[in-house]
């Protein structure tokens, strides 16, 4: 029902706008009076009794009639391409597209595919003084940009800025098709994935300087706004928040930042740095700003882990990939200082890091290995099912005897239920957690 619904209000859309489309191009080429006025020639259809996503978002941001223009423009090759056939006409005088039309071509796509120009040509024409309201449309302030709605690809430098492709985000794309707010997917353009848990606050063992470092986050992340304003530090402060996670690997950073995401109910999300570093000079600066566009406006939380493989030291610029690469940091320091969310650094080593950034964080927060009484808590954590353990497994004197990070504990857990299993028993004995043990220890050069 909700799929009919959205369907007839589409086409009732398209409709209209290549009516809109039509009078533009009646106007500009056949009649001698250019500036006509669309809304009383084309009247948009009515939205507001309508219950469809594409009439709850017009009706969520209030949008006018020029944006319900530019909206379906973007839309429609997505929709109905062969709309914009029209657009395609050649100038036969000069052999080449209509300068004023805009326009871009794909590299696939036969159709065509449309530039900020072209809706200035279907909104004002080629009224200079409409033009510069138009250009307001896509300014950063706007909700096409500040939702990320539309995005503006700019295919060169110095290019004039109308030259932009105007595309739709896939996201809105996604809700104006059913509805639903769909969530990125990892891909080469998208380059991060979802981070989630089935662990709990409850189940976080920190010592309480690490804990008391985690609670600042969380209580930023919830009250961003009043921390601000309350104290008129608005003048002062950016919106973010930049944090580094440092400490011997598997000691909690990764889950630390899943938790902290699901107990304020933000989405995180752990950049792949395999897919956002490139050999390729502006490529990488290109996979990030993908990354930081697309976050801009939503309450995400970025995790960067193994960092310093992205945030590393700048060197002295003794070669061209020296400065490529110090451009790069460069790059990722303006992007994570103006992103106004989270964004979390996870590293191994600290020192590898770039003192720039660390200037920059808010906070830096070191997971050091767990001590015997953590450790304990941790071991019992993981067992919870008490009735699989055999009666001689002792998490006390274990905890005591071997310095293990939790993440450690985990393959120890794992390897125990196979030996369990291989041996046929139901239950996990304290030879079976000893073995894994030894196994984590010679990752490490040691024995029992």
């Amino acid at each position: 029902m909700t799929d009919h619904i959205n369907t007839d209000a589409l086409e009732r859309e398209i409709t209209w706008f290549s009516q809109v489309c039509d009078a533009r191009f009646d106007a500009y080429f056949k009649q001698s009076e250019f500036d006509i006025d669309l809304e009383t020639l084309c009247p948009a259809p009515a939205l507001n009794q309508e219950d469809s996503p594409y009439a709850q978002i017009v009706g969520e941001l209030k949008m006018n009639y020029a944006e319900r223009i530019v909206l379906m423009l973007a839309l429609m090759p997505h929709v109905r391409p062969q709309a914009l056939d029209l657009f395609s006409l050649q100038n036969s005088a000069l052999g080449r597209p209509y300068s004023e039309i805009g326009g871009w071509r794909g590299k696939s796509h036969i159709g065509f595919l449309p530039t900020c120009e072209t809706a200035s040509f279907i909104l004002v024409g080629n009224n200079l003084s409409k033009r510069f309201m138009v250009a307001r449309l896509f300014k950063d302030d706007h909700f096409f940009t500040r939702q990320g709605i539309i995005k503006l690809d700019h295919q060169a430098n110095g290019e004039p800025f109308f030259d932009a492709a105007l595309q739709l985000s896939y996201e809105y794309l996604q809700r104006l098709a059913d509805g639903e707010v769909h969530k990125p997917d990892f891909s080469a353009n998208f380059p991060a994935k979802l981070m989630q848990t089935q662990l709990n606050w409850s189940d976080l063992v920190l010592n309480p300087d690490v804990m008391d470092e985690v609670e600042n986050i969380v209580t930023w992340l919830r009250n961003p706004g009043h921390i601000i304003e309350n104290w008129g530090l608005g003048k002062s402060l950016k919106p973010g928040y930049r944090t580094m996670f440092y400490g011997p690997p598997g000691t909690g950073k990764t889950l630390t930042a899943s938790l902290i995401g699901k107990i304020v109910g933000s989405d995180v999300y752990r950049i792949d740095l395999s897919m956002v570093v490139s050999k390729y000079i502006g490529e990488t600066e290109k996979n990030l700003a993908n990354v930081f566009d697309q976050a801009q406006n939503k309450n995400w939380i970025l995790f960067f882990d193994e960092a310093d493989s992205l945030f590393g030291k700048r060197t002295q610029a003794s070669s061209s990939n020296d400065r490529h690469a110090n451009q790069e940091t460069s790059y990722l320091l303006q992007r994570v200082e103006d992103f106004p969310g989270v964004v979390i650094l996870a590293t191994n080593l600290k020192a590898n890091i770039d003192a720039a950034f660390s200037r920059r964080f808010q906070s830096e927060v070191y997971f050091a290995m767990p001590d015997a009484l953590q450790r304990e808590r941790l071991w019992h954590g993981l067992f919870a099912q008490t009735d699989k353990l055999d009666k001689d497994v002792n998490f006390h004197e274990i905890a005591e005897r071997y310095e293990l990070a939790g993440g450690a504990l985990l393959n120890v857990a794992r390897y125990a239920a196979i030996r369990a299993v291989r041996n046929q028993r139901d239950v996990i004995n304290q030879e079976d957690l000893l073995a894994g043990i030894g196994r984590e220890l010679m990752k490490d050069g040691k024995t029992l």
